[in-house]
């Protein structure tokens, strides 16, 4: 016997008749012996609606307003999800983040889980009893409803799953697990069997959408074991796992790329010390997120910076930096926004040399110039004109022989 966690995104809950087969699936678990507790997303498109009815409403809407208001999506996908176990005959309960409690800080639209009490809910498990949690929220120090960001859901139930200490967390989706990139580019593109947590992180971080980034960060912190599948087949899924557990270890495991860039880049900036803190202080001041960076020393003592944020935090980088010309003391911004970031991810590159010149010699080949590149110990990424994202998806997918 197993203890389990199954967490459904919004196209698995889509419509009743989704739901009901989201109910078979756990209670095919249960009738297999497991321990099984069930997070669930809102129905897809829901969150969407309920922004922009906040959006509608008002442009400065108030964040806590905003959670009370989009938390309701999962909390109706909870109740449908333990209607449907309740008619399968099996013995079901809905959760709202605040009742179990899933506690986070007081970041509404964007809270931290700080802590979950699962007594209550392995109690409810030993006796047959399948909670039905609504993902995405919990309750802040305030005692208000706060929601952990898009993609939320991912989070809530690795959290739960480290906090009732199962022994695996099911994460189904609308594909059949991890690839080594979009499919929809790269046909040939390969299904993992197993990917380590590191390089799982990196690829989420860099454009892979399908798992946010901050679950699998948890999942790595509490050594949770992560399955991706899909809820419309009997596929086997991908395993994200240590990194000792994946025993034919590729060097590259997977190429992501993102759309979600925009560049930016202050011209002529006085070349002395404290400078890079002028520019990027107020950025941070101002909770945007910057992402690659590289600075250009010229002869006249001056410095270009050229770094990257998202896309939609684009404007308001802008007029930071606009508000802080005198202080910086640069002579001019630019900026693109039509450009992509390419990622090589591996945990393979610590111990084979060669990948980042591999990366760089098959780009030229194909005519694509580098604007910026960033490294780590297991990723490179370069951006591009974003033009050419498919091309150099394709062309690094075959350089690096992950062809299938």
């Amino acid at each position: 016997m197993a203890r389990i966690v199954m967490k459904f995104g919004g196209t698995s809950v889509a419509d009743l008749d989704r739901i009901r087969n989201v109910a078979r699936r756990v209670k095919a678990e249960v009738d297999a012996g497991h321990e099984v507790a069930v997070v669930v997303s809102a129905m897809a498109g829901v969150t969407n609606q309920l922004v922009g009815y906040c959006q509608s409403l008002s442009p400065l809407f108030d964040a806590r307003e905003y959670d009370a208001v989009v938390a309701t999506g999962e909390q109706v996908t909870a109740g449908l999800t333990a209607i449907a176990l309740q008619e399968l005959g099996q013995e079901a309960r809905s959760w709202q983040g605040w009742q179990i409690a899933i506690e986070t800080d007081g970041q509404h639209g964007k809270a931290r889980i700080e802590g979950i009490e699962g007594d209550e809910l392995i109690e409810r498990m030993k006796i047959g009893q399948v909670p039905v949690i609504a993902g995405f929220q919990g309750i802040g120090p305030d005692n208000r409803v706060t929601t952990l960001g898009r993609g939320g859901s991912d989070t809530s139930a690795v959290a739960v799953a480290a906090a009732i200490k199962a022994d695996r967390c099911d994460i189904y989706t609308d594909v059949d697990g991890i690839y080594t990139t979009d499919p929809r580019i790269v046909p040939g593109a390969k299904k993992l069997s197993k990917i380590a947590y590191e390089e799982m992180l990196e690829l989420a971080s860099v454009g892979a959408k399908v798992l946010q980034t901050r679950s699998v960060e948890l999942a790595m912190k509490e050594r949770v074991r992560v399955q991706v599948l899909s809820s419309f087949s009997d596929e086997p899924g991908t395993l994200v796992v240590d990194e000792d557990e994946v025993v034919e270890q590729e060097i590259v495991a997977g190429i992501a790329y993102s759309r979600d860039e925009a560049k930016l880049t202050v011209r002529r900036v006085p070349d002395r010390p404290g400078i890079a803190a002028a520019v990027f202080g107020p950025l941070a001041d101002a909770s945007i997120n910057v992402d690659m960076i590289v600075q250009n020393v010229s002869a006249d003592g001056t410095t270009d910076m050229t770094f990257t944020v998202g896309k939609t935090d684009f404007a308001r980088a802008k007029q930071v930096l606009e508000n802080a010309r005198a202080e910086i003391g640069y002579a001019e911004i630019t900026a693109d926004q039509n450009v992509a970031k390419i990622s090589v991810v591996g945990v393979g590159m610590r111990s084979h040399a060669g990948v980042a010149g591999t990366m760089f010699k098959t780009l030229a080949e194909r005519g694509i110039n580098i604007q910026v590149i960033t490294t780590s110990e297991i990723k490179v990424s370069v951006l591009v004109a974003a033009e050419y994202t498919e091309l150099a998806v394709r062309a690094l997918h075959t350089a690096y022989q992950l062809d299938a």
